[in-house]
């Protein structure tokens, strides 16, 4: 078995540039959204209830309770949080002492306490799985970073410990989860678009933030729109169980299929850090070898193979090629793929049908559970082995301790995943073991586990359904404010944002879907625009100037709802077309009763005082002095700069660092092999390439990034 150190640094590498982006993205928004005259202010979700403090702390886990002991306010305190948050990930993406448990521990904490007063702006799928992600790298995180020089007498690869790989394992359950159900909920949920696979002839014009290459993407042939449908029920459905395959090259295979899926949605939609956090998940399918092998340090002179080894490969051989098989027969007949060799195309169709979908699943979702549990058994037995060589008694005890420590918290997270893994399929989700129930309501609110089920159905077939806001100062002259990601101006080419989630512009498309009371923070985005709030015209347009009421608020405000479509090719200077609907929200005006009556409804009209911001605060100075040397920066603008500034200093530490000269000690060790002083001379051989494979992870992290 190959090991896995340099996947799991690369994941850790990978989950703090993610909280990276997430925590400065969320920076960038906080007074807009959730400051005191915000669209939804944070004060309003941390009111004391009379229980106690940890009480308190433990349901509703956020370290904003303390903000006041800092002489904050509940939006301040955030901002705080974020940019704490933003200089910790910094640092553990660049410094590998600082990958630690505790760090992540931290960046968990934060990011959680953000979504405790988050609201709807942070109910996205992404921001639950990078909770869940951010909790697994607190158990994957070492508890103290080993020499590179010395490793203790430990008998895992490369000398670590061997417990390390149960947690990482863990990682790999997490994307099964996510990458299975999310293939498994488009058919369940009826769609007429995923089951006639003509999802994709919608999806680029009708996403939430579309990129320049979606509008080429939407114009390919309708023949490849649906093959694609098809690729994309292959990967999510029929490859995810392949990341349990006994068979190295068909996990390897499994990753590659991944990452073109996501690098494909990249390319073609701003989905902010989503797909970046499932590209990081995906090393959990990687080893050593590989990477060793992709830096250029892992050819060796091949060596003739005894006879168990060659017959162990050719079955290995023999079960890819059947894998494959299977997987090529499965789709041809499922989908009813037919080459039409007059048109030059290819005929695709679903010929199964929802009842023996579901009956299907019904029958694969228990055993899946039996595949995870199983993978993970063989998992903790070769932990439990490794355990048996670890020489001196001292450090078998040590190790005895920790292996015990995490092996039940690695078994207590796929029991406690497995419920909502289960929502899929009620059935079965009705017969799972009564104390995963219990296990899983009991920390229900930390989010260690979630269901995941992107894509479900595909929105705007008719026509992209988007709400364009007016202002006014008459009441007959109108004029569009228009949002700077967002389409508007059919003129304007979509933009290229990611990761930054402009979280106002993805709320908008969804109040498109329905009517605005289905979304109350609508109407206190349209009572913030007749007061002129700044910090919410900011969301809109970052340049006051260009925003068309800068000078004076609107007098009067109000919404209506076109229909939006990619324009063909060939219409000069435009990227879209759109057709008037109806009117969305009514105009009204400050005191308009419409305004007011909605207001109460919706809980918008606060009676209770609000505690003053304390302008003499050190801390409260700093925060603002921040704020307002950051602010003239658009968002996408400063998560460039970051990138950009990661970028630089692993180039000065390439070159700063110390040379790779170290490749010299395996040629040094293998001089004594006639004379074996030592009798665990394997486990000797076994770490002496390990810095020499340090120095090559971290050149394949740096290329990775």
């Amino acid at each position: 078995m190959a090991g896995s150190r340099l996947p799991r640094q690369l994941f850790l590498q990978g989950v703090a540039a993610v909280f990276l982006f997430a925590f400065a993205s969320l920076y960038t928004q906080i007074p807009g959204l959730y400051g005191p005259e915000g669209i939804l202010p944070a004060r309003r979700t941390l009111r004391p209830q009379g229980k106690g403090p940890w009480q308190q702390l433990w349901e509703t886990p956020t370290l904003l309770w303390e903000a006041p002991r800092l002489g904050l306010d509940t939006a301040q305190g955030l901002e705080l949080l974020t940019l704490l948050g933003t200089l910790l990930a910094l640092g553990a993406l660049l410094l590998r002492q600082l990958r630690h448990l505790f760090v992540y521990l931290l960046l968990w904490a934060a990011y959680l306490s953000a979504c405790q007063v988050g609201q709807v702006f942070l109910y996205f799928q992404w921001d639950s799985l990078l909770l869940e992600t951010g909790f697994l790298a607190v158990l994957v995180a070492p508890l103290r970073q080993p020499s590179l020089h010395k490793q203790p007498p430990q008998a895992g690869p490369a000398g670590a410990p061997p417990h390390d790989g149960l947690p990482f394992w863990l990682v790999r359950w997490l994307l099964f989860r996510l990458m299975f159900a999310s293939g498994v909920v488009k058919l369940t949920s009826r769609c007429p678009t995923w089951w006639g696979l003509t999802a994709l002839t919608y999806h680029y014009e009708t996403q939430c933030l579309p990129t320049p290459a979606a509008w080429f993407a939407h114009h390919l042939p309708v023949w490849l729109h649906r093959l694609s449908v098809v690729a994309t029920f292959l990967i999510e459905i029929a490859v995810p169980p392949l990341f349990f395959a006994p068979a190295r090259r068909l996990r390897l295979a499994a990753f590659y299929s991944q990452v073109l899926l996501q690098v494909l949605i990249i390319i073609t939609g701003n989905y902010n850090f989503f797909n970046l956090l499932t590209l990081v998940l995906t090393t959990s399918l990687l080893d050593d070898r590989h990477l060793a092998a992709e830096a250029g340090n892992g050819r060796r002179k091949k060596t003739p193979a005894s006879w168990p080894k060659a017959l162990l490969a050719l079955s290995a051989l023999l079960l890819e090629l059947a894998v494959y098989g299977l997987l090529a027969y499965g789709t041809v007949h499922y989908f009813g793929l037919e080459v039409d060799w007059e048109q030059r195309t290819l005929h695709s169709r679903t010929t199964f049908t929802f009842h023996q979908f579901s009956q299907w699943l019904k029958m694969v979702t228990l055993p899946t559970m039996w595949l995870g549990g199983a993978s993970l058994t063989w998992e903790l037995l070769v932990a439990l082995w490794r355990w048996t060589q670890v020489p001196g008694s001292l450090w078998k005890l040590w190790t005895a301790v920790q292996l015990s420590i995490f092996g039940t918290a690695t078994v207590a997270m796929f029991l406690i995943s497995l419920v909502p893994y289960s929502y899929m399929e009620p059935s079965t989700h009705g017969r799972l073991w009564t104390g995963a129930h219990r296990l899983f309501g009991a920390v229900e609110h930390l989010q260690l586990a979630n269901s995941y089920g992107l894509f479900r159905r595909m929105t705007g077939v008719g026509g992209r359904p988007e709400v364009v806001l007016e202002g006014s100062y008459d009441g007959h002259h109108w004029t569009e404010m228009e949002f700077m990601y967002k389409p508007g101006n059919v003129s304007r080419p979509p933009p290229l944002v990611a990761p930054h989630q402009p979280r106002l512009d993805w709320q908008m498309w969804f109040a498109a879907l329905g009517p605005h009371t289905h979304s109350p923070w609508f109407t206190s985005l349209v009572l913030c625009l007749l007061q002129g709030n700044e910090a919410v015209i900011r969301l809109i347009q970052s340049d006051v100037a260009r925003y068309p009421f800068h000078k004076q608020p609107p007098t009067y405000v109000r919404a209506q709802r076109y229909k939006y479509w990619f324009s063909q090719p060939g219409e000069p200077d435009q990227w879209w077309r759109r057709q008037w609907v109806e009117e969305f929200f009514p105009a009204v005006s400050l005191g308009d009763p419409t305004l007011d009556t909605l207001l109460k409804q919706f809980g918008f009209q606060d009676k209770s005082p609000r505690r003053a911001r304390s302008s003499g605060n050190a801390l409260a100075q700093a925060l603002h002095w921040v704020r307002k040397q950051l602010s003239p920066l658009e968002a996408p603008t400063l998560l460039l700069g970051l990138i950009l500034t990661v970028g630089a200093i692993r180039v000065l530490q390439a070159l700063l660092g110390p040379r790779p000269s170290r490749a010299a000690p395996p040629h040094r060790e293998e001089k004594p092999r006639p004379a074996p002083k030592k009798d665990p001379a394997a486990a000797t051989d076994q770490a002496a390439p390990a810095p020499n494979s340090s120095n090559s992870g971290s050149q394949t992290a740096r290329r990775k990034k």
